[in-house]
């Protein structure tokens, strides 16, 4: 059920909430500085553009997967918060993705994925202050309920 796209999309895209924010932009994966956990292997690359459109954000995911399978998603997510709303790459049926109304930062994004109303993980996003690296730190429970953390690093192109 779990695979790097969600994760991914639940945090990159976190970011993708504010305004003319440090999170807008295109961003590579540094996979040998990145660590992954539970049911997300590390992919072979992602690339991830966040783009400004008013009152919402563009983002859009490539790259791909452990086992040479592409990586695909594309969503728009509304500024002010709420469910990602996806036109590629989706998640399962019963999971959605979701933005708080509330940033805690200019440099800072939180994002929520959920499952018929559990919460599956939770992903946190930091834009570095020189605005060159953005982490991305998801937490959350695998298939058998044991607790995992990934940490996905990307520098900005």
């Amino acid at each position: 059920m779990h695979k790097l796209v969600y994760p991914f999309s639940v945090l990159v895209l976190a970011g993708s909430l504010f305004a003319a924010d440090p999170f807008a932009g295109t961003w590579k994966l540094n996979v040998a500085k990145s660590k992954f956990g539970g049911p997300d292997p590390s992919p072979k690359e992602l690339t991830v553009v966040i783009e400004d459109q008013g009152e919402r954000a563009a983002v859009t995911g490539k790259g791909t997967a452990s086992d040479g399978s592409p990586i695909s998603n594309k969503y728009t997510v509304i500024k002010t918060g709420g469910e990602a709303n996806y036109s590629e790459g989706a998640p399962p049926p019963g999971v959605s993705v979701v933005f708080p109304k509330r940033k805690a930062d200019t440099n800072t994004a939180v994002s929520t994925t959920m499952k018929d109303g559990k919460v599956l993980e939770t992903t946190r996003g930091v834009v570095s202050g020189d605005g060159k690296t953005m982490r991305l730190t998801v937490k959350g429970t695998d298939a058998q309920g044991k607790p995992f953390e990934s940490v996905q690093v990307f520098d900005k192109q």
